[in-house]
């Protein structure tokens, strides 16, 4: 019952997100216009509520490769993408974390805050958050997590959000690609102008594919939006048809 539970809580899920994406595609929104902002001490400032062009399947989104069959997988990987099926119940219908891969490509706003020290990810999805630190130091030893250990390093006017320590338990994006606890996560951050973001995400993962692989993608500056609380709670179907019971004060 539960798998039936969350594979029709992810159809529901996948089709809000089409929906969302579709009417902010048709918006005829135009971003703001300016110079690249900077912070205090001349650094790029990624600082803004951004939005995320929502691709289902991130191959589309690569220049390398015309879909799924040219993924460079290793035989690891081709064996766990050929038997995901989402009917089964994808992981995200028990509410559990997407991981940073999945969580960058959602169609919901994300807001970047920026200090000198740190730059925190704020995901309106399920208001998830992580916080990568900015000032060059190594990553952390530690358990791994949904979303991985984040460290970033600047490259001129690039900042570089370099991340690992995954727990392997998440897809890389909504038709299911699959990585290992191996993957190793690249994400490359330029702010040409006011209101955009060139983004590219490099994903390297020895047990699943043979060699990295990239996408690249605009991120749009949205100030006329404002992030949102996002609950998501597993069983809460069983809650509302009086299954679980809330104690009464």
């Amino acid at each position: 019952m539960m798998k039936s539970f969350a594979a029709g809580l992810l159809s529901t899920l996948a089709a809000v997100m089409l929906c969302v994406s579709s009417t902010a595609a048709q918006d005829n929104y135009t971003p703001p216009t300016g110079p690249t902002p900077r912070t205090a001490s001349g650094k790029v400032d990624f600082s803004g509520v951004w939005q995320k062009p929502y691709v289902p399947d991130l191959t589309k989104d690569s220049k390398d490769f015309k879909g799924v069959a040219d993924l460079p997988f290793t035989a690891w990987g081709a064996a766990e993408w050929k038997k995901y099926d989402a009917a089964d119940g994808d992981y995200t219908g028990a509410c559990l974390p997407f991981g940073m891969p999945r969580s960058i490509n959602t169609p919901e706003p994300m807001q970047l805050m920026q200090s000198d020290t740190y730059l925190a990810f704020l995901f309106e999805q399920n208001s998830w958050f992580t916080v990568a630190p900015i000032d060059g130091r190594k990553h952390r030893d530690g358990i791994a997590t949904w979303f991985g250990d984040s460290v970033g390093r600047w490259e001129g006017d690039t900042l570089v959000i370099d991340t690992s320590n995954f727990n392997g338990r998440t897809r890389l994006d909504t038709v299911g690609h699959p990585h290992s606890d191996q993957l190793h996560l690249v994400q490359r951050f330029a702010r040409p102008d006011l209101g955009h973001i060139t983004h590219e995400m490099i994903i390297e993962d020895p047990k699943t594919f043979t060699k990295p692989w990239k996408v690249t993608r605009t991120l749009t500056l949205r100030p006329d939006w404002e992030m949102m609380e996002y609950s998501c709670e597993e069983n809460n179907k069983s809650l509302w048809e009086g299954r679980i019971k809330i104690p009464k004060k």
